[in-house]
């Protein structure tokens, strides 16, 4: 049988290993950071009826400009966003692949802090961008300071930032944001993927006089809208005429632009249930300690939790219980997405049931 390593294949792809998080149907699945409320039904009748007449077009290709969603995502942005500074494309990480694209590529670098989004050195690595990384403090922290001097020290073309973090939830300050920015020539991204859960300010405030600072957001969290894959970003319209030398011709279907549009539309009640998930998050937090384990501060809508003697075996007894967490990698970690109150309710019973951390023998599946 003819294997991946039998194809002529880029050499720099040899020995990778594509995204693959864990797709189970199980009872309770909280591994991909999803928002599980579903979306309210009025809201999901409207989307429908948008997309049925979108319909009635297919046979046209649709709007390559996508204008009306740029008007709605700029609207639903504020801080003076005009439809000129928006971009979009299907889900956050075809927006990175853009930027990466327009801005990396062979002999160019893109550097990010580990742990973080591990789609950022996948793209990095599907475009040619090499991925240089610098370290984070023991608390997953970054300063001014070392982000500074980690971008002296790399010199990279591109450097990627996470406000909130994934995996972590770690919160990022405006003050790193604007260290980051002094002290490169390239462009500074910094991926907001989770801001709707954070409180404080947001790197959008800053777009203001720095054409090389851009800021992705997505759909796919907050407004619980994964499955439409619409991920969005914000810039300077320099940075976004750049995109479209990279994307391919009308990229976004007539289908997603109408569904996304009619979702904007309702931005207050798709993110009502921020709060909620918000107090799912808190909860988890108050509870891991009591139950053995140390969670970290979260402005996301998960939680990485650590004193966890082995994450295998207690990823694989939550499992056998139908309940779906996450093992990002990092040693006696486990992170968890913050659910419904029923969902949490539930993973937090599990943990008692399966002991305090040290327990083996009562956590094997």
């Amino acid at each position: 049988m003819t294997s991946l390593n039998d194809l002529p294949i880029r050499d720099d792809l040899r020995g990778k290993t594509p995204y693959g998080a864990p797709q189970e149907h199980v009872r309770v699945q909280l591994n991909v950071n999803e928002n599980t409320h579903p979306i309210p039904e009025g809201v999901a009748t409207d989307i429908v009826t948008a997309v049925a007449r979108a319909v009635l077009g297919v046979n046209r290709y649709p709007d390559r400009e996508f204008t009306e969603l740029r008007e709605s995502l700029a609207a639903y942005l504020g801080h003076g966003l005009e439809p000129e500074n928006i971009w979009a494309a299907n889900g956050s990480n075809e927006v990175l692949q853009h930027v990466l694209q327009a801005f990396g590529g062979p002999g160019r670098s893109v550097l990010g802090f580990p742990p973080t989004y591990s789609m950022h050195s996948i793209i990095a690595d599907g475009t040619g961008t090499r991925w240089v990384t610098a370290e984070r403090d023991e608390d997953y922290r970054l300063s001014p300071e070392a982000v500074a001097a980690a971008i002296h020290r790399e010199q990279p073309d591109i450097v990627f930032l996470c406000s909130p973090n994934n995996p972590t939830g770690t919160p990022l300050g405006l003050d790193v944001i604007e260290a980051a920015y002094d002290a490169t020539e390239g462009i500074l991204l910094v991926d907001e993927a989770y801001a709707e859960f954070q409180d404080g300010d947001t790197a959008l405030s800053l777009l203001e006089g720095r054409p090389r600072l851009l800021v992705s957001r997505t759909m796919s969290k907050a407004f619980a809208f994964a499955g439409a894959r619409v991920g969005y970003l914000a810039a300077n319209p320099a940075a976004i005429d750049a995109l479209r030398l990279v994307r391919l011709p009308y990229h976004l279907s007539a289908l997603t632009q109408a569904a996304a549009v009619a979702a904007l539309a309702h931005a207050d009640e798709m993110l009502a249930m921020v709060d909620e998930i918000k107090a799912q998050r808190d909860r988890m937090i108050a509870a891991l300690p009591a139950l053995g384990y140390t969670p970290h501060e979260s402005a996301a809508n998960f939680v990485l939790f650590g004193g966890v003697d082995d994450p295998h075996a207690m990823f694989e007894a939550l499992f056998a219980e139908g309940i779906l967490i996450r093992d990002v990698g990092i040693p006696n970690h486990l992170r968890v997405t913050a659910g419904t109150d029923a969902e949490t309710t539930i993973f937090l019973d599990a943990l008692a049931r399966l002991g305090v951390p040290g327990d083996l023998g009562r956590i094997a599946p």
